[in-house]
């Protein structure tokens, strides 16, 4: 019975322990697969011990035992580490990722486009509040640099800032904010501005291209149409199938509501979008969700974005693009139409909410307007 006693003491406490184990590692990571191997160890060591109390085998073999099971577990943790770090070097920055303060305007190490003269328009005071869409951050940016009163006008709270498309339409729709930028909106997003029952403007001021790109070394270079639509409906799951090598192809997609998420529903026109790669993350109400998973710069993945940041990656040699029927995207393709998937994108602002608003997009469609959009990396929408 002692020997009972003790097995029960021991499974009392080592269960204990590998319960508060679990909870507070799934709490803090929401991982499931580590939730499991704490409850491996945790049964592994109860048949141990029982093992060992009971004198079920010899003590040489017993050790032997104990040595191999726990050389197993730190086996595995090590290799857990040393995968959790590949796949942290895997991940490419997306456009919510990057600094906005490096195109913070007025700021003295701006990367901001500036105009070699005086602007035709100014706004000395009460200027306009801008938001928009993280990838035209640095084009509206140097607009407010160009005719704005010069003032420190954070990126995240001021009156030229960035919420992201889904927030900027959220804070216009509110009437937090005169003008957003950003690609067309979807469904959800015209809706939104729709319900405001006011009189608005969706003013086209630029082009951008819509860009898939793959590891660098991915010997696929070019894709039609139809095979990107095929690998995002799920028709096409194997790069052979595409020209490429006989690996499963990873299709990363971005999150509910971006701009980048809007123009990939859009691009799917006739074709259903299958579930993306997913992650069960924590929600705002502390509940668990799944949302959309981060790209990870697989040998063999493909993500989609806008033009702008990613030609940095590409630069970087981390990622290509990928040609579509066999054009590459560059501001030339953009402009003579060639590329077939670009995107306009606009200013969206209230009549008549603001005096200054319409001389201010009326400014942006002009040459002057129209060069900070090219010298930036954009396409204007003047020939």
């Amino acid at each position: 019975m002692r020997k009972v006693g003790e097995l029960i003491a021991f499974i009392f406490l080592i269960g204990f322990i590998g319960l508060i184990m679990a909870i507070a590692v799934f709490l803090l990571t929401f991982d499931m697969t580590i939730v499991v191997f704490v409850a491996i160890v945790t049964i592994g060591s109860i048949v141990l011990k029982g093992i060992h109390i009971f004198n079920l085998l010899s003590s040489n073999i017993m050790k032997k035992m104990v040595w191999t099971f726990y050389s197993l577990c730190g086996a595995i943790v090590i290799g857990f580490v040393i995968y959790s770090g590949y796949m942290e070097s895997l991940q490419v920055v997306s456009t919510q990722d990057v600094n906005l303060q490096h195109y913070e305007p007025f700021s003295n190490e701006s990367d901001l486009v500036t105009l070699d003269e005086d602007p035709a328009f100014q706004i000395d005071e009460s200027p306009p509040r801008l938001d928009g869409a993280t990838a035209l951050y640095p084009v509206y940016a140097a607009f407010a640099e160009a005719v704005y009163p010069e003032d420190n006008y954070n990126p995240y709270e001021s009156e030229v800032r960035s919420s992201q498309t889904d927030g900027a339409f959220r804070r216009f729709a509110r009437g937090e904010a005169d003008v957003i930028f950003t690609a067309e909106p979807s469904a959800t997003q015209k809706r939104m501005i729709e319900d405001m029952e006011q009189d608005y403007q969706m003013t086209p001021i630029g082009k951008e291209a819509f860009v898939f790109f793959t590891h660098a070394d991915n010997p696929v270079e070019t894709l039609t149409v139809e095979e990107i639509q095929g690998i995002y409906s799920g028709e096409i799951t194997n790069w052979s199938e595409v020209g490429g090598n006989d690996q499963e192809i990873k299709a990363f997609q971005r999150p509910e509501g971006s701009g980048s998420q809007s123009a990939m529903v859009r691009f799917m026109v006739g074709h259903s979008l299958m579930d993306p790669p997913s992650d069960e993350v924590v929600s705002g109400m502390g509940g668990v969700i799944e949302e959309a998973e981060e790209y990870h710069n697989h040998r063999y993945a493909i993500g989609y974005t806008f033009r702008y940041f990613a030609t940095e990656m590409v630069d970087r040699g981390k990622i290509d693009f990928i040609g579509i029927d066999e054009v590459y995207p560059d501001q030339q393709s953009i402009r003579d139409g060639s590329y077939p998937v670009s995107d306009v994108f606009y200013a969206i602002y209230l009549e008549d909410e603001h005096e200054k608003v319409e001389p201010f997009v009326e400014w942006i469609l002009s040459e002057q307007g129209q060069r900070v959009i090219e010298e930036t990396g954009y396409v204007s929408v003047e020939e």
